[in-house]
């Protein structure tokens, strides 16, 4: 399934998975949206995040890409490499 996803459609899967975890409406959030800059944001959060995404799409992150992350584009760059790299 994800690996005929669209960039597009990784965004907008990555940005309601962040959102439901943040606890704010997804519309708030864009895909250059700093997370660290989301309100209510913590690393906490950001690592459930992630392990969200990473289940979703059914893949692992590495530690350092985690701790780079700066954007919501930032994380669907790492989600779509890693689905590429399985096709």
């Amino acid at each position: 399934m994800a690996e005929n996803m669209s960039k597009d459609e990784i965004i907008r899967t990555v940005t309601e998975l962040v959102a439901a975890e943040f606890g704010r409406p997804a519309e708030e959030l864009t895909p250059d949206t700093d997370l660290s800059s989301v309100e209510g944001a913590d690393s906490v959060k950001v690592l459930r995040s992630v392990a969200r995404i990473e289940r979703t799409f059914d893949i692992e992150l590495e530690d350092d890409q985690v701790f780079g992350f700066k954007t919501i584009n930032h994380v669907a760059d790492a989600v779509a490499a890693l689905i590429a790299e399985r096709s």
